[in-house]
C-alpha cells in the first residue's frame, strides 16, 4: 500500500484524477513517485499512465478547465498544467520495435504491458492515487525491500531496446542498490558496454552527468572504469582519476559544497585545456560548460594562488572549483567561505579619471590603467580612495 504522502493531495492533481477517472476512466501514479514515496523520499515528478488514449486524455482535461501540452503526443504523452502543477501523462504502450536508440511504439490497455516495456522492476511499480493500492507484476517491492537494481525479465533484451540502460544501471545501483550489484543484469551490461558507441552524444553527457551529479558517486565510477565503461565513453579518463576525485568529494563534503557534475568531470580528466575541450567537444556540451571545463584544465594547477585573485582572473565557479580540485581540504573550505555571497568587484577607476588628472589619452593612460589593476589585484579590491592613491602614484612614477 502505497503510504500517504503530500503530492496526493495536491489540488492540480486532483483535478487531473477526476477528469480521468470519471465515467470508467483510469489513471494511476507510476515509477520514481510511487518508488520514492516508499523510499520516504523527497518526490519531485509525479508521473501518471492511462489507458485512455491521448485524444481522450486531452478532451478530457480540455473540458475539466485543464491545460494540455502535447510535449509527446507521438508517443502518447501530454502535458497538463492544474493549478500550477505539471504532470507528464502517458497512455498505457506496448513496443512495436526498438533498434537502440528509440522504440516504435503501440498504445495498449493491459497495464502489465505497459510494465513490462519498462527497465527496472523498481521502476515497474503503478498505485492508485485515491486508494495507495499498488500494482507490481516484476518484484520490484521485494526488490526495493532489499536494495536490488534488476533489469524486467531478459536484461540482454531491455538494454538492446535503449542502450542508454547501460548508464542508467549504474545510476540507479547507486542510487537505490544496497550490496553487492545484481549479478544478472551486471553481466548484461558489461557486455553489452561497445553498443554506448550508438547512443546520440547528448543522451550520454546527460546521463554521465546525472551520474556525476549524485552524492557520492566514488564507488559506481570506479566500478564503471574496472567495467571498461569509461573506454569507450571517456578514453580520455585520467590513470590517476580515483584519487582525484576522491579528494574532490572530500573536499566537497568539507566545505559543504554543492556537486558540481562538470567539477567532478574535470576531476576525471588530466589538467590539460586541450583534453577538456576534447571531451566537451565530443559530449556536445554547451558553450558554457565547454568554457568552464576548459578553465579547469587550464589552471588545475593555480590552486596555490589567492581564491579572489584567482576569481578575477576566471571568473568565482571556475576559481572555486579549481581550489575544490586540490589536495588541501583546509584550503579548500577557505577557498569556498572566501567567495561566498562574494562577486567579483569592477575596479573603480577609468581612462578618463586617469585623463582628468592631466595624463594625455593615448598608449600611457592604458599602461597605468593596467598597473593601478594589478596593485588593486594584489590588495584584494581595495576602495576608491585606495584607488585614486595607487593613481597618483603611477602618475608621480611616470613623470619621473
Amino acid at each position: 500500500m502505497l503510504p500517504v504522502a503530500e503530492w496526493r493531495e495536491r489540488p492540480g492533481l486532483r483535478r487531473i484524477v477526476a477528469a480521468l477517472t470519471a465515467d470508467g476512466g483510469a489513471v494511476k501514479a507510476v515509477g520514481g513517485a510511487v518508488r520514492d514515496t516508499l523510499l520516504g523520499l523527497a518526490v519531485a515528478d509525479i508521473d501518471l499512465a492511462t489507458p485512455l488514449l491521448p485524444e481522450q486524455v486531452t478532451q478530457r482535461l480540455e473540458a475539466a478547465g485543464i491545460k494540455v501540452i502535447p510535449t509527446g503526443i507521438a508517443h502518447g504523452t501530454v502535458t497538463a498544467i492544474a493549478s500550477g502543477d505539471h504532470h507528464e501523462i502517458t497512455t498505457l504502450r506496448r513496443d512495436v520495435e526498438t533498434d537502440g536508440r528509440r522504440a516504435t511504439v503501440a498504445f495498449a490497455d493491459d497495464w502489465r504491458d505497459d510494465a513490462a516495456r519498462r527497465d527496472f522492476t523498481i521502476n515497474a511499480l503503478y498505485a492508485d492515487i485515491d486508494s495507495g493500492t499498488i500494482d507490481d507484476w516484476f518484484g520490484g517491492l521485494a526488490d526495493l525491500e532489499t536494495g536490488r537494481v534488476a533489469f524486467i525479465g531478459d536484461a540482454a533484451t531491455r538494454i538492446a531496446e535503449d542502450h542508454l540502460r547501460i548508464l542508467r544501471f549504474y545510476r540507479f545501483a547507486a542510487r537505490f542498490g544496497r550490496g553487492a550489484l545484481d549479478p544478472v543484469s551486471h553481466a548484461a551490461v558489461v557486455t553489452a558496454r561497445q553498443s554506448l558507441k550508438s547512443l546520440s552524444r547528448e543522451r550520454i553527457a546527460d546521463e554521465l552527468l546525472k551520474i556525476l551529479s549524485l552524492a557520492d558517486p566514488r564507488g559506481i565510477v570506479g566500478q564503471m572504469a574496472t567495467d571498461g565503461i569509461f573506454a569507450v565513453l571517456l578514453p580520455e579518463l585520467d590513470a590517476d582519476f580515483a584519487a582525484a576525485f576522491d579528494r574532490l568529494v572530500a573536499n566537497e563534503g568539507a566545505s559543504n559544497a554543492t556537486a558540481a557534475p562538470l567539477r567532478r568531470l574535470a576531476a576525471l580528466l588530466p589538467a590539460d585545456a586541450a583534453i577538456a575541450e576534447q571531451v566537451a567537444s565530443r559530449l556536445r556540451l554547451s558553450t558554457r560548460q565547454r568554457k568552464h571545463l576548459a578553465l579547469l584544465g587550464r589552471h588545475r594547477a593555480d590552486n596555490r594562488r589567492p581564491v579572489r585573485q584567482l576569481a578575477h582572473a576566471i571568473g568565482v565557479d571556475a576559481a572555486r572549483d579549481v581550489h575544490l580540485l586540490a589536495d588541501d581540504v583546509d584550503a579548500a573550505r577557505a577557498a569556498v567561505e572566501a567567495l561566498s555571497d562574494w562577486t567579483v568587484p569592477e575596479m573603480p577607476l577609468k581612462g578618463g579619471d586617469i585623463v582628468a588628472r592631466g595624463v594625455a589619452a593615448g598608449p600611457e593612460v592604458a599602461r597605468i590603467l593596467k598597473a593601478v589593476e594589478a596593485e588593486w589585484v594584489a590588495e584584494d579590491f581595495p576602495d576608491a580612495t585606495r584607488v585614486a592613491e595607487l593613481v597618483d602614484q603611477k602618475i608621480g612614477r611616470t613623470r619621473d
